[in-house]
């Protein structure tokens, strides 16, 4: 058995980067750093992302393409049937209002432009309205298009797939061992079905979680495994922003510290793909933001779904301190 003390995270990334898989035992280990190790891991892991993606930042934006009116009763979520969070409701966005999205995406450096909907499952119409979209932006710029739009069928898949969408988003957000102590209005394999068809269809699978939601260590590393396990290309790790209104109001359980020591661990687990500071990282991270970038390649950048994000000008800041750089993108 390997014990904190005989930890060395160096080693361990060099034995990471010649195709070693961690073991459970060895990322609880990770999550679990010390303190006073915490700039040790996370050389660590930049030495393993540095090998894969340079000093290059993929940048992301949402479009909230349609929001609240949600039946689902996700607990950490402002949009569901459960929240009372005063959040704006509407219908999906028209074309036109899809096709500017893409172009203030653009605007923001963005390299990937993500239409995101609430809901448990889009209506034929929904996928064949977003479909349409996504080809007029595919004719017009070489963004990268991902699509979020709840449970989808095989059949929505071939659709999205056929339309343009490079890639489609559909977290697990926890653990399956705590599932139901998060949602009762779908299940796990619900999630795990829909990743799976979107992969089916030739899109690139994402897929990630939500930290901060009163899990356990272990829980982080069994999702962080099953991402590997499900290979998907690309993982967004979220830290819980509590809303008031939502069930999980007031919960506040993270420190910067932790959430780098997460980022960390989801890099040592899933070397080879993007890592995504995702929704959550002003208010948890705070003054250590800059540091997620040494385990993490990609951010959003502007608002999230329902939450204000940081300004565009001070990522790009961020990014340009660090001397990393905003990996190219063209109109």
């Amino acid at each position: 058995m390997i014990s904190q003390s005989h930890l060395e995270y160096s080693l361990l990334a060099g034995e990471v980067l010649r195709g070693k898989l961690i073991s459970k035992e060895e990322a609880l280990l990770l999550l679990n750093t010390p303190d006073d190790e915490l700039l040790e891991l996370l050389a660590g892991a930049y030495r393993i992302r540095k090998s894969y993606f340079g000093n290059k930042v993929k940048l992301n934006m949402i479009i909230n393409a349609k929001s609240g009116l949600c039946p689902e009763d996700c607990g950490y979520c402002s949009q569901s049937i459960v929240s009372e969070a005063p959040v704006e409701k509407y219908a999906l966005l028209d074309r036109d209002q899809l096709i500017d999205g893409a172009k203030e995406a653009l605007q923001r450096k963005a390299g990937t432009y993500c239409i995101v909907m609430s809901g448990r499952k889009p209506s034929k119409r929904e996928v064949a309205d977003v479909a349409s979209a996504v080809r007029t932006i595919r004719e017009t710029t070489s963004l990268k298009i991902c699509a979020c739009l709840g449970l989808i069928s095989q059949e929505d898949a071939h659709e999205l797939a056929e339309a343009g969408v490079q890639r489609f988003n559909h977290n697990l957000n926890t653990s399956e061992h705590r599932y139901e102590e998060i949602c009762h209005t779908h299940s796990y394999q619900d999630r795990v079905n829909t990743v799976t068809y979107a992969k089916q269809a030739g899109m690139s699978p994402c897929s990630g979680v939500i930290i901060g939601m009163g899990e356990a260590h272990e829980d982080v590393v069994d999702v962080a495994f099953a991402l590997r396990e499900m290979d998907v290309d690309s993982i967004p790790v979220n830290f819980l922003n509590s809303i008031d209104g939502t069930p999980l109001a007031g919960l506040k359980e993270l420190d910067p510290r932790y959430c780098l020591k997460a980022l960390a661990l989801f890099r040592y687990v899933n070397p080879t793909k993007e890592i995504r500071v995702s929704g959550g990282r002003e208010v948890n991270l705070r003054s250590l933001q800059p540091l997620s970038l040494y385990a993490a390649n990609s951010i959003f950048v502007g608002d999230y779904l329902t939450t204000q994000g940081q300004e565009p000008t001070s990522d790009w800041k961020m990014i340009e301190d660090l001397g990393f750089e905003i990996e190219e993108y063209a109109q």
